[in-house]
């Protein structure tokens, strides 16, 4: 069964972006988008080599703790822009699991913010279930 949304067009939410009110206070904009990956995450993350090729993914999250994330995100200094789409369902190899775009004012804080928005949501928002061959 394959439930998985339609992903966003960035070229859509920079245009957003850039004409959003917060646009004159921002002098950069970036964007996540992460994908499912063959190499399953224990080989990727710690080395482990016994680990077979995934083929897909059972994908879901909670919109609550993505909303507070973001509001938390918010708080942090030179953040003025965010917009968050995540898939959901059952997902293959190529899929798009999620897109994120953060407009802040430089460099160092967009990418600080770009970082502690995705961790929080991959650590705190999401449940993720490899699925193998």
């Amino acid at each position: 069964m394959n439930n998985q949304k339609q992903p966003p067009s960035m070229d859509v939410w920079l245009a957003e972006a850039k004409a959003h009110e917060s646009a004159p206070k921002i002098g950069m904009y970036l964007t996540h988008n992460g994908i499912v990956r063959q190499t399953a995450r224990a080989k990727v993350r710690s080395g482990a080599e016994d680990t077979q090729p995934v083929t897909g993914m059972l994908f879901s999250y909670d919109r609550e703790k993505v909303d507070a994330v973001i509001r938390d995100t918010y708080e942090m200094d030179g953040i003025y822009y965010i917009k968050v789409w995540l898939n959901e369902g059952e997902l293959t190899v190529g899929d798009d699991i999620m897109y994120v775009l953060v407009g802040g004012d430089i460099r160092p804080h967009v990418i600080d913010g770009l970082q502690y928005l995705v961790g929080r949501i991959k650590n705190e928002c999401v449940t993720e279930q490899e699925l193998h061959g």
